[in-house]
């Protein structure tokens, strides 16, 4: 939702300043290389050398200095000793919904005031129960996170095409690491175009801002 010639340049410590060897002045400090590096744009996570688009990126491990990755659709580069290698272009800003998702977002007042959208887990055995709670709760967005390639139990996806039926926004995301859903004509439930089920969240809690 930035301005794509701007770079935003995130970064983390998986150990604390008291730590032996801790990693977050290393950190900072590839951060600011990035930041600087000329032509550098979009929004990126850089942590222990590496650097990872916003779009890309999750958190992959608990506690391990490396603890983040971009999946199959790998890193954008990397710092070596304050020197950027990059991997592929910077990533570009998202266009369109977002400018006006960002002034309405400026003009709300409470925490209330944003959009509701919950997130749901398919599994062996799901029931529609938990839609049907959150459709009586009046949510204005679900998130499916599906199992492979967007797959959903029976019975779940009757109660998710009954809410989608009622007004609510439906988006079908995957619990795996990596890949995405690949849709087909005529899915009844869009797909998060690549998106992971917590960013597939705020992704659409913007679109409904928007």
């Amino acid at each position: 939702m930035c301005n794509p010639v701007k770079p935003v340049v995130l970064t983390c410590a998986m150990r604390p300043a008291t730590a032996l060897v801790p990693d977050g002045p290393q950190n900072v400090l590839d951060a600011v290389a990035v930041a600087r590096h000329a032509g550098a744009k979009g929004v990126v996570a850089v942590c222990a050398g590496t650097i990872h688009s916003a779009r890309d990126v999750q958190k992959v491990h608990t506690y391990q200095v490396d603890a983040f990755s971009s999946g199959d659709a790998g890193p954008v580069g990397y710092v070596e000793e304050g020197t950027v290698r990059l991997l592929r272009n910077w990533p570009s800003a998202q266009e369109g919904w977002a400018q006006p998702a960002i002034k309405n977002i400026a003009n709300l007042t409470d925490v209330a005031d944003w959009p509701r959208v919950e997130i749901v887990m398919n599994y062996a055995g799901a029931s529609g129960a938990v839609v049907e709670a959150l459709l009586a709760q009046g949510v204005q967005g679900l998130v499916v996170a599906a199992t492979g390639n967007g797959t959903l139990h029976h019975a779940l996806e009757a109660a998710l095409l009954k809410a989608q039926a009622a007004g609510v926004k439906v988006v079908r995301a995957t619990r795996c690491l990596n890949g995405r859903v690949l849709s087909k004509p005529g899915d009844a439930i869009p797909d998060s175009q690549g998106l992971s089920p917590v960013k597939a969240r705020v992704d659409l809690m913007l679109r409904l801002l928007g």
